[in-house]
């Protein structure tokens, strides 16, 4: 199943609908579960009746349809999940940190390779895959950040990956951004950060495991998509990184993880951290890894951090060469007077 939200006036979490293979059409379902959350609190009893409305989807409903790729393009389709009970962001690639760790010359310490990195960052709301990236100053270092996400039901304390994959839910595409001259001062304080991450960004659906077969858990292991990443920036490629390589710690892993010591609920969003490869041919997932590299091997950073009216693109497609999530598309703009901000 692939699940949207489409922006309604007066309903903050929207209402829910589901989306064809193509991601051409979709259909309300609100009658059977009003929102994303709703649907997965009460997963168990609602799976089925969504299962047949989508497996009626493709193959004839009597509910009315819109067309949901225009609805997409006219901004009208908010975050399937327009904002989480939680928001848990690990970094599974470790030739991301190596990067960062080599540029101040540093090494990643051992612990790194058993024990995942993992920060609690807020969400309370989420962009839209086409909604601005409104921002208060081009001066914070604006970054985009592509990632894997999932978003799980509830998981109790203590589960391990194996137990935690049949609570993996939906999975989703995340622009995580990042305001990476604000960041280093936060570190500072020795107490995390808040300030140096802004809204994030989802994919226009959210799709069901089920959906991706053998590139999830398949021979690159289970709870790693196995896909490419595609980023584009200023209109021009800027990577695409398997998804699956060079992932340390997997998507079952992560939330394992984040229920070491408490548990989860249902609407909990992890994300994987940016999608890194060994390999640097296949570009970068993030402006401040490219600048990164270029510090090291060029002697000074080149890349430019992002600035109003830049555009970012992430996207992934299956092996036909069909978007799997739709793409994010966000443009960077001045905060003043952008998405009701004053």
């Amino acid at each position: 199943m692939k699940f949207a939200t489409l922006k309604h006036p007066t309903k903050r979490d929207g209402v829910l609908h589901l989306v064809d293979q193509k991601l051409g059409r979709a259909i309300d379902v609100s009658d059977i579960a009003p929102t994303l959350q709703y649907a997965l609190e009460h997963w168990t009893s609602l799976e089925r009746k969504l299962l047949d409305e989508s497996e009626s989807l493709e193959c004839g409903t009597d509910r009315p349809m819109i067309d949901f790729a225009a609805a997409l393009e006219a901004g009208q389709v908010a975050a399937p999940l327009p904002r989480t009970y939680q928001w848990l962001d690990g970094s599974a690639y470790l030739s991301h940190v190596e990067r960062v760790r080599r540029a101040r010359g540093d090494k990643v310490p051992e612990s790194f390779f058993h024990d995942p990195l993992m920060y609690q960052g807020g969400g309370d709301a989420m962009m839209g895959p086409r909604d601005d990236l409104a921002c208060l100053s081009e001066d914070w270092g604006i970054d985009l950040e592509g990632e894997v996400g999932v978003i799980i039901g509830d998981v109790k304390m203590g589960a391990s990956a194996a137990e935690v994959a049949a609570a993996v839910r939906l999975v989703v595409l995340i622009n995580d951004v990042s305001y990476r001259k604000l960041i280093p001062g936060e570190l500072a304080k020795g107490f995390g950060f808040v300030n140096g991450k802004g809204l994030n960004a989802l994919s226009p659906v959210a799709v069901t495991p089920d959906e991706l077969g053998s590139a999830w858990c398949g021979p690159k292991g289970a709870g790693k998509l196995d896909y490419r990443l595609v980023c584009h920036v200023r209109e021009k490629w800027f990577g695409n990184p398997n998804a699956a390589d060079d992932m340390t710690f997997s998507l079952f892993d992560l939330v394992a993880h984040a229920a070491k010591t408490r548990p989860l609920m249902a609407g909990t969003l992890i994300g994987s951290g940016t999608v890194s490869n060994h390999d640097m041919s296949t570009g970068y997932a993030c402006i401040m890894e490219k600048r990164l590299v270029e510090q090291v091997e060029l002697g000074a950073a080149r890349e430019d951090f992002l600035r109003f009216g830049d555009t970012i693109e992430i996207d992934m497609f299956d092996h036909h060469g069909e978007t799997i999530f739709g793409a994010i598309k966000n443009k960077v703009v001045c905060a003043s007077g952008a998405n009701g901000v004053t």
